[in-house]
């Protein structure tokens, strides 16, 4: 009967959210000529069903854009199928050879906001300096100073060298300074593909083809994008209302007539941070560093070393996943050699005994020095594939001897107990500065980055070196380095600072007669990323 009413209430939101977006119905485009005449018009719309809204809405200089297409702006250079970086407005940009530092970016002469005004270097000049006015998620702190030295020339002096600084190049819209204001981010403007027509808070946002766009128009007139959750969502796709949408996995064995099932591959990746130091130190906020079990090598590796992921990417992700180990697995910036043997019980326990670990009283824990081998692992508490990796992890460990009690809880909980046990948590990023984020023992304590004080100086030496190359082919060879140089290194083959569990496959249910491209690997799931490449969607026939 729950399940029944809950039916009925999804349908029902459902019903209400599309006689919205039918009251906005716009005419379909005529096509071909008078020789058509009484053939059906070709469909150029689109309703798609998306769980996430972006609640602050459309300013890219507070970070809409970075997990997918920024939809109603342009950038600078842009990301293709193979990851390769390409131009966007760009046409070339150079790096100063001497010093890293100096950036100098030519820009396209032929491109106009939708409003039709040209855009120019000072809208760059003006996008940068907001962002980093705002000081949000756009980490524009390397920046020194921007400017425009001509009309269609950009000049970004920064800091320091820092090659990952290409990637606010990729992922920084550009906005019009004639038409920015406080209500920007939900009436934007820009040089990219769509127009915003409407947008109905909690409930849809509907778009239309930009027809100032310079590069490959879109085939679709209008989109419809409806804010859903995944019940609402699998249910509206069942019912023929929707032409996409994303599912979680408990719904991927349900068959949907006139749609099939596209499974992305992601680095949208969950894994466990584990607390790298002893206890007995404290943050600026009073919440206890460390933690005496994690902080021996041989409990991180042998937990590395026990968990078995393909097992969890089968029970917990219904096989759509594939086992994680690291937090850049199949990115170019990713060391192969990261990936271990995993699922070897036997071999973990031989490590622990090696290392002095040995159950001396028979009650199936483990024991060194007086210290028994019991963790609390900490959780997003309602994120359901959280808690059941945690779950499964923990069944995993006993065996070893390890006792993991679990404990679900909010970000204000989790954020009090997250330097002194480890912590279930999840990544995934086109930018390999994160991983510098995660790793960096500059970024030990800040915010969620390095929540286990991680620290390695050859590994951050190896960071440094990547920041400072002048080509991100240079730039890999250090990033990979730093995951595992043959002798040391972040990963589970180095330091174990986690255990990295598993890469989640992104699942969307689309029509049948709907081509949604190359999907290029998802990153983490905030935003649209499967909208990276929605210019090249279309109808077949």
């Amino acid at each position: 009967m729950k399940n029944k009413i809950f039916g009925m209430l999804a349908l029902s939101v459902i019903a209400i959210v599309l006689l919205l977006a039918g009251c906005n119905k716009s005419k379909p485009a005529q096509t071909g000529n008078d020789d058509d005449a009484g053939k059906e018009t070709k469909k150029d719309e689109l309703i798609m069903a998306f769980g996430s809204e972006p609640e602050t809405g459309f300013d890219p200089t507070t970070g809409w854009g970075r997990y997918g297409s920024p939809l109603f702006q342009s950038t600078l250079l842009k990301r293709d199928d193979n990851l390769n970086i390409v131009n966007d407005l760009a046409t070339s940009y150079e790096v100063d050879e001497k010093d890293g530092k100096t950036w100098t970016v030519q820009l396209r002469e032929d491109v106009k906001f939708s409003d039709g005004e040209p855009l120019t270097a000072k809208d760059v000049v003006f996008t940068f300096e907001t962002a980093l006015e705002n000081g949000s998620v756009v980490d524009l702190t390397i920046l020194d100073k921007v400017e425009a030295t001509d009309e269609y020339t950009v000049r970004f002096t920064l800091k320091e060298p820092q090659s990952t600084f290409i990637n606010s190049l990729v992922a920084t819209g550009i906005v019009p300074e004639h038409a920015y204001g406080a209500d920007y981010a939900e009436h934007p403007i820009g040089s990219g593909p769509y127009e915003l027509v409407q947008w109905d808070k909690g409930q849809q946002l509907i778009v239309k083809a930009n027809p100032e766009y310079y590069d490959t128009k879109s085939y679709f007139n209008k989109i419809t994008f409806l804010f859903l959750g995944e019940d609402a969502a699998f249910a509206a796709a069942k019912a023929g209302e929707v032409d996409l949408a994303y599912i979680p996995a408990a719904f991927s064995n349900q068959e949907v007539p006139g749609m099939r099932l596209e499974a992305v591959q992601t680095v949208d990746n969950r894994g466990i941070v584990f607390p790298f130091v002893k206890s007995g130190e404290f943050t600026e906020d009073g919440f206890p560093i460390g933690n005496d079990v994690t902080a021996d090598p041989a409990i991180r590796h042998a937990v590395n070393m026990a968990v078995d992921r393909q097992a969890l990417v089968d029970g917990v992700l219904e096989g759509h996943g594939t086992p994680a180990y690291t937090s850049v697995d199949g990115l170019p910036w990713w060391n192969p050699d990261t990936v271990i043997e995993d699922g070897d019980i036997e071999g973990a326990q031989k490590l622990l005994e090696e290392a002095g670990w040995k159950d001396t009283d028979g009650d199936g824990i483990l024991e060194k020095d007086g210290l028994k081998a019991q963790l609390t692992l900490y959780y997003l508490a309602g994120d359901e594939i959280r808690q059941s990796l945690a779950i499964a992890v923990a069944d995993m460990m006993k065996p070893l001897g390890i006792d993991i009690q679990l404990e679900g809880g909010s970000w204000d909980l989790i954020t009090k107990h997250m330097h002194a046990n480890p912590v279930l948590l999840g990544w995934g990023s086109h930018d390999p500065h994160e991983m510098y984020n995660i790793y960096g023992s500059k970024f030990a304590g800040v915010d969620y980055y390095n929540t286990g004080f991680y620290a390695n100086e050859k590994v951050d030496a190896y960071f440094a070196q990547a920041l400072r190359a002048t080509s991100e082919a240079e730039a890999n060879e250090f990033w990979q380095k730093a995951q595992w140089d043959g002798t040391t290194g972040l990963s589970a083959k180095g330091d174990a600072a986690w255990a990295w569990l598993v890469n989640i496959d992104h699942l969307y249910l689309v029509k049948d007669e709907l081509d949604i491209g190359e999907q290029r690997i998802h990153v983490h799931g905030h935003g649209w990323p499967a909208t990276d490449n929605i210019v090249d969607w279309k109808w077949t026939e």
